[in-house]
């Protein structure tokens, strides 16, 4: 059903296979696949009386389970408790890090892309404005990469090339007179410019003159772009999609949902049969307190269908979530089978799949991440950097950068006691450092500077041993 409802949303073949494979995975990530059927689920008979197919039918019922499976898996990569702090052995670059990736909103910005990268890939545009750092999360369907012949992971170029309309045209502040023609728009990226291009009527091909009024010069030494691929596998440029071998069966979920939303409405309302000869007059009124009257030898009667279909039917869409979601490692657990509190490491045993996503996730999103934050240690050496709060300084350049996540699952209070025990063991054995102990724990306490809070505990000790 996925290939007849693909074979039915145009593709323009001045693109690649790709742009068509990332827009239909686009389209189900967003709900917008049956927006090329004519017609709704409940249009049985077109005007001339002609059969519409279930084919041509938008559902009544969606089920977004791509979406699900995404936004799942996502809360356990960048959601509330789970983005990584910065860990780096400048304590310099680390608090500049931090501070900068909060005014930039590198949380949201992250998530944006990673639910957008879950069709294949993502990429996101680093701006450096009156020294603020700005991000912008961008799809790759009209979006090129060129990587560097010595360095397959460092992008020389990257190409945006599609079509818009002349209207689009206008609203950016070119001069169109045809408002509804189709042009071709492009932009470039290198290590030194972000270039645009003069647009030109779809006719005449891709543009090639450099619109010098809109090019901007940012000296960075570097494309200012990451190029996240999803997860392993894929083809070339793109990594595999999260949701890709749930798509069919989400179909299926939707129309057979739909169909059973069908029959309860008939149901409710079921055909009324009458076999002459009866004795009709005038218009016939269906209802309690209405008598219909017919004949000796007629009869009247309701076609009525058992009520047991729409029962097997939620159960073979129960049946075909439970499939859907092993496929793609998403989140079964049910709060139904939780019969009392779980610690953590029950809780990741039980979503040990769903785990596995996220965890393929955080390598190719945390990847992104770090290299976003060393552009940004990158970028302080050409513009002095701020923030809303003040001025950044800057960042050396050879600092070691990465990411500390947290727990998959925050721990119970027993949890916590034997991490307390198990690190006071050890730190009092000098197996540990206290500065060790106290990073160990200092997502799951808030503790955003370790060496203030281990000058905190030292200036405590001191005074309680003073008095």
């Amino acid at each position: 059903m996925f290939d007849t409802l693909a074979a039915l949303i145009p593709h323009d073949a001045d693109f690649p296979a790709r742009t068509r494979r990332l827009d239909l995975l686009t389209r189900v990530l967003d709900g917008r696949l049956y927006d090329a059927l004519p017609y709704e689920f409940h249009e049985e008979r077109t005007a001339d009386g002609s059969y519409i197919p279930l084919r041509q039918r938008r559902p009544s019922v969606r089920y977004p389970l791509a979406r699900i499976v995404v936004e799942d898996s996502l809360s356990l990569v960048f959601g509330e408790g789970h983005f990584p702090s910065v860990a780096c052995d400048d304590e310099t670059v680390r608090a500049a890090l931090g501070d900068i990736a909060q005014d930039a909103r590198f949380n949201a910005v992250m998530q944006e892309a990673a639910l957008r990268g879950s069709v294949g890939s993502v990429a996101i545009l680093l701006r450096v404005l009156a020294g603020r750092v700005f991000c912008q999360v961008m799809p790759t369907l009209y979006l090129t990469p060129e990587f560097q012949p010595l360095a397959p992971d460092t992008l020389a170029r990257v190409i945006e090339l599609r079509k818009v309309t002349g209207a689009e045209l206008r609203a950016r502040g070119y001069r169109i007179a045809d408002p509804d023609a189709r042009y071709w728009f492009r932009r470039e990226w290198d290590d030194q410019w972000e270039r645009w291009f003069v647009p030109v009527p779809a006719a005449s091909g891709p543009p090639r003159e450099t619109d010098a009024a809109r090019s901007v010069r940012h000296g960075l030494g570097f494309v200012p772009i990451v190029w996240i691929r999803n997860l392993p596998g894929g083809d070339g440029i793109d990594g595999a999609c999260t949701f890709r071998p749930a798509v069919e069966t989400q179909v299926e979920i939707d129309y057979q949902l739909s169909q059973a939303g069908r029959g309860l409405k008939y149901s409710s309302d079921p055909t009324l049969m009458i076999r002459e000869p009866a004795a009709l007059d005038g218009e016939m009124v269906r209802g309690a307190g209405n008598a219909l009257v017919v004949s000796e030898k007629g009869d009247a009667k309701l076609l009525e269908i058992g009520g047991t279909a729409a029962g097997a039917v939620i159960d073979y869409v129960r049946a075909l979530r439970e499939f859907a979601l092993e496929g793609v490692h998403g989140n079964r657990a049910s709060a139904e089978r939780l019969a009392a509190p779980q610690s953590g490491r029950a809780l990741e045993m039980m979503n040990m799949g769903l785990i596995w996503l996220a965890d393929n996730l955080r390598v190719s999103y945390g990847g992104g991440l770090l290299d976003l934050l060393r552009m940004v240690v990158a970028a302080a050496g050409v513009f002095p950097l701020r923030t809303r709060t003040g001025p950044v300084g800057r960042l050396a350049p050879t600092a070691r950068i990465g990411l500390r996540w947290p727990n998959w699952y925050p721990p119970d209070p027993a949890d916590r006691n034997l991490d307390a025990q198990t690190l006071a063991t050890l730190a009092g054995a000098g197996q540990i450092s206290r500065a060790t102990a106290v990073a160990f724990i200092a997502d799951e306490y808030g503790i955003a500077d370790v060496p203030a809070e281990l000058a905190r505990i030292a200036a405590q000790s001191k005074e309680a041993a003073d008095e």
